[in-house]
């Protein structure tokens, strides 16, 4: 999960509207455990094939079987298997949250997360962006202000209508506080949208998240198991 519902929802989750001097003052001034990026090895994981198996995990095997799987070396996300199904799956590392999120650099964040075709092809393309500017050294600073201009000047593409991803693997560890929280998928819709949902109002089962560095809002349904069938904690966890 990309964002945080109270203190579980980082995310990882495209308002327009914050100036860019004062995000990118937030950016730079942020405190914690994780204050700046650990040793590369960290973040990698060593053994190819368990990254491959983590990625599929994401989604219920009818899905990833058939997925485009990309894994993480050393100057980005590279496809380790092919896919015939316009889905892509991957292990999404601490950067996928906001650039002034407190873990953007907790080396203990694995997400597995599998993006159906339209997410694959325009949201992802966000995190394979920051990934590749971690790689290269930038600062959390630099990150936020290359990928907004990228945003504004369209040389990342526009979020597609029906962009979604599930988030279902037993494995997954999304933050400090919510390690494997729930399985559930995520529904992204361009702009600050949640209210006109009416998100995260008392009684509403409607949760979501605006991320307004990636200028999205993320809606997230809740599943009764993991992707492996198994019967995941209740609600009330």
């Amino acid at each position: 999960m990309r964002k945080r519902v109270k203190i579980i929802m980082p995310v990882l989750l495209l308002i327009a509207a914050v100036p860019n001097a004062a995000v990118l003052a937030r950016a730079q001034v942020v405190s914690g455990p994780y204050p700046a990026m650990a040793p590369l090895d960290q973040y990698l994981i060593a053994d190819r094939n368990a990254e491959i198996a983590l990625a599929r995990s994401a989604a219920p095997a009818s899905i990833s079987d058939e997925a485009e799987v990309m894994v993480m070396g050393r100057d980005g996300y590279v496809t380790a298997l092919k896919g015939t199904n316009g889905f892509m799956c991957i292990v999404e590392r601490s950067w996928a949250v906001a650039t002034d999120d407190p873990e953007f650099w907790n080396p203990n964040i694995r997400s597995p997360i599998c993006f159906n075709p339209a997410a694959a092809r325009t949201f992802a393309r966000i995190f394979l962006m920051k990934t590749k500017l971690v790689m290269a050294g930038k600062s959390r600073a630099e990150i936020l202000g290359m990928t907004t201009s990228a945003l504004d000047k369209g040389e990342l593409p526009a979020l597609e209508p029906g962009s979604m991803c599930y988030m279902m693997s037993k494995q997954q560890y999304l933050n400090d506080e919510g390690k494997s929280w729930h399985p559930h998928v995520m529904v992204f819709v361009a702009g600050d949208v949640a209210k006109s949902w009416g998100a995260n109002l008392d009684g509403s089962p409607v949760i979501a998240s605006s991320d307004p560095q990636e200028r999205v809002t993320v809606f997230m349904i809740w599943a009764g198991h993991w992707s492996d069938g198994t019967p995941a904690p209740g609600m009330g966890h």
